[in-house]
């Protein structure tokens, strides 16, 4: 873990390039920006999201939007959970301008029967054939993982396995969607080979 620098989208997109992730920590006796490369790091290959015939039928009872509502879902991850020890003002703002420059994006789950509301979702950065998910959330049961298959579905729509889900760090709930993890070495060897892959299309979402 490295600290200093700032959230500048160039700062930003140069770390993820470079395996990195942002998390502020406490250090000296003051919030600083740390900078975070876990070995081991978690991952969820494409081939092997795990899909249970439940949560198919759950699926059902839910709409999928894509890019519809970034702030809604960023502000509902710093809810939810211990997400808010991280998920700063700050946070939230550099964020929103990757996604404004078109390098973030968020999946949004709907309740069919209660007018749309947003009851999960999720977001990330794609950088070339990597996607960092970086946070989700669920006020419904299954939501945020009906925002993952979804997110799995768009990354690999082109067949292109070299692309690269990246969670971070494993936890039961992504490990029941079929997280896995890998040495950092590995890890850096993915990202490498994933930077030669396009960006997905979230247009088509």
């Amino acid at each position: 873990m490295g600290a200093g620098a700032d959230l500048e989208p160039g700062t930003l997109l140069a770390a993820y390039r470079s395996g990195l992730f942002p998390m502020h920590v406490d250090l000296w006796g003051a919030r600083r920006l740390g900078w975070w490369s876990p070995d081991p790091r978690a991952v969820i290959p494409l081939e092997g999201l795990l899909v249970s015939r439940s949560l198919r039928r759950s699926a059902q009872r839910f709409t999928v939007t894509i890019d519809t509502a970034f702030d809604d879902v960023v502000a509902a991850c710093a809810r939810e959970g211990e997400s808010d020890r991280w998920i700063h003002p700050d946070i939230a703002v550099a964020y929103r301008r990757l996604f404004d420059l078109g390098w973030a994006h968020s999946v949004e789950v709907r309740d069919r029967t209660v007018d749309g509301r947003l009851v999960g979702g999720l977001y990330g950065v794609s950088v070339g054939g990597l996607f960092a998910g970086e946070s989700m959330f669920h006020h419904a049961t299954d939501a945020s993982k009906v925002a993952l298959m979804h997110l799995v579905e768009i990354l690999a729509r082109d067949g292109n396995l070299f692309r690269m889900l990246d969670v971070q760090w494993r936890t039961e709930h992504l490990g029941s969607m079929g997280a896995i993890e890998i040495p950092r070495a590995e890890y850096l060897r993915r990202l490498r080979r994933a930077a030669d892959v396009g960006e997905a299309d979230f247009s088509v979402g």
